[in-house]
């Protein structure tokens, strides 16, 4: 769809492509939310006491047991790991130290056992061989078929395999192997595991965003006849505590968007406040993060605002203007832009302002170069993608990535979200991340081509610049099909290489700060997972929202 807006200076007329953007399905829902009243004393007596109980099943349960590690994977499961990282690192590092022995110890036979203890030790940072699960494999490398009997165990394994990095055969074999037997076994399993193998199948551990999974999972524990109620009550409580938490600060942040009027002066845009947040609070949900949690979605709404100026608004000369004055970097370099581009710039810069305030008080303003620095490279990348558009050109597979690695948005935001995280982002940390370290080139990789494969027919209607479904096509002659096939493959060995970097980096880099890297790869993962949900959040997404962010668990 194209529209034409009248150009005075040149008196002349300029037709300018559209998105059709559904409007916000919120409208200004959560406004409603300014004097939600947070926990009440009652409340807090009952978490706090409910949080000791499990604190104490933690430490009576015997260190090297399978009972602990079922205790933690539950824990974790139910969002309520923050609450005893403690604890939870100092089991998972004894183990650590005791992995082979134990392995030898465990019943050969319990799947489960090696499996679920090998998936936590190396979501937890270690590595540990994958040898263990040659147990379980004929002379031929193949797994034993009577191992289809053991569900548990084969979801373990899945779940497992899914952590795999280079050369590890095994866990190739294992993910194939119980993909296949576990779709098969779907209709033999009782209503609620089928539901949880199924999520499963479609949001592996690896996969899911965190509240997201922790809302689903509740559930189906809650289904499970031997759950633990005290652990149960405590995870219902600690989320609804919670989402309290974030309903107020949506709303602060949406009374902040309706002051910019950036909506109404920006048509074209997406006004997606809401599905932004909820993208922030894949990569965080505690509440000591509430100040990085909003400087995140701030500067994630002007990403969204600037892409879409790019993708299909502005004319190359505007493009011109906009990306030399993001260069300059200060308010004077605003007086070349037409009023439109203007709003953003004034607007992008003030927001960066507000977060040199913000960490004033920690003397942390400096550390705010380095985002507006990873803005600058995302701007001259989608500068790059609107040249390509305008001369008709699609670059070769390898200059696409390149330029896809900066416009995928993630070196800025990885970068971004570690503002206002307090003491654990040093200097260092960020001097590290500002190298494009292989851990955020291949989380930017999987996200620009996950994108791609969701959103390229919509784009091409519209007449965006090649995707790199087509400069796959193209480059190589192959048809759509097969392209998406091989780029499925690419984002799968880019998921090993973000793993292997894992794994060397926890000894470097505070984990914390590397989960953040893998939550944001996480959320894409999930919001392009069957279709763009961030653009078409009205299909999908809204329903998911409001579970997480409105609904509270009964």
């Amino acid at each position: 769809m194209e529209s034409c807006t009248q150009n005075t200076a040149a008196d002349e007329v300029i037709t300018r492509r559209s998105g059709k953007h559904h409007p916000t399905v919120w409208g200004d829902h959560f406004l409603a939310y300014a004097n939600l009243p947070g926990a009440n004393k009652g409340e807090e007596k009952q978490h706090e006491d409910l949080k000791q109980e499990v604190r104490k099943m933690l430490e009576m349960a015997p260190s090297k047991s399978l009972q602990n590690l079922d205790l933690i994977n539950t824990i974790q499961c139910l969002g309520v790991a923050y609450q005893f990282e403690r604890e939870i690192d100092e089991s998972l590092s004894y183990m650590y130290t005791r992995y082979e022995e134990w392995i030898g110890e465990v019943d050969g036979s319990d799947l489960h056992a090696i499996a679920l203890c090998f998936r936590l030790l190396r979501q937890q940072g270690y590595y540990v061989s994958c040898d263990a699960f040659r147990k379980f494999t004929d002379d031929q490398g193949n797994f034993n078929k009577e191992l289809v009997k053991d569900v548990p165990g084969m979801l373990s394994l899945y779940e497992a395999a899914q952590f795999r990095v280079h050369g590890e055969e095994i866990l190739d074999e294992a993910l194939n192997f119980t993909i296949t037997r576990l779709k098969l076994s779907l209709p033999k399993l009782s209503n609620s595991l089928a539901q949880q193998v199924s999520n499963a199948l479609k949001f592996p551990i690896k996969d899911g965003m965190v509240r997201v999974e922790t809302r689903k999972y509740v559930s189906f524990y809650q289904e499970n006849e031997s759950h633990n109620e005290v652990l149960l009550n405590f995870a219902k409580l600690d989320f609804n505590i919670l989402q309290r938490l974030h309903k107020k600060e949506l709303c602060d942040i949406t009374r902040w968007q309706k002051e910019l009027e950036m909506v109404k002066g920006l048509p074209y845009a997406r006004d997606r406040l809401v599905e932004l947040y909820f993208w922030s609070l894949g990569v965080y949900f505690e509440p000591q993060y509430r100040v990085a949690r909003k400087i995140l979605t701030k500067v994630l709404c002007f990403i969204s605002i600037l892409d879409d100026t790019y993708d299909i608004y502005g004319t190359l000369d505007e493009l011109t203007l906009l990306t030399e004055a993001i260069e300059r970097w200060n308010v004077d370099a605003s007086e070349q832009l037409p009023p439109y581009l203007k709003i953003i710039y004034r607007g992008l810069l003030d927001v960066y302002n507000e977060v040199e305030k913000e960490l004033a008080h920690e003397n942390k303003s400096f550390l705010v170069d380095y985002s507006i620095t990873e803005m600058k490279k995302v701007l001259r990348s989608y500068f790059q993608e609107a040249k390509w558009y305008h001369w008709k050109k699609v670059p070769t597979m390898e200059h696409y990535v390149k330029n896809g690695i900066p416009s995928s948005g993630y070196q800025l935001l990885a970068t971004t979200c570690w503002l206002g995280m307090g003491e654990v982002a040093t200097k260092d940390a960020f001097d590290w991340i500002a190298t494009e370290p292989p851990i955020l080139v291949a989380s930017c990789i999987i996200t620009r081509l996950l994108n791609d494969l969701l959103s390229h027919e919509h784009e091409q209607e519209r007449g965006d610049v090649a995707s790199g479904i087509e400069c796959y096509m193209n480059e190589y002659g192959v048809t759509k099909e097969e392209a998406h096939i091989e780029i499925r493959k690419i984002i799968e060995n880019h998921w090993k290489d973000l793993n292997q970097e894992y794994l060397n980096l926890t000894t470097v880099i505070p984990r914390i700060l590397l989960m953040t890297i893998i939550n944001l790869t996480r959320g894409a993962e999930f919001i392009y997972k069957d279709e763009d949900a961030y653009t078409f959040s009205k299909n999908n997404l809204k329903d998911v929202i409001s579970v997480v962010l409105i609904d509270p668990i009964i």
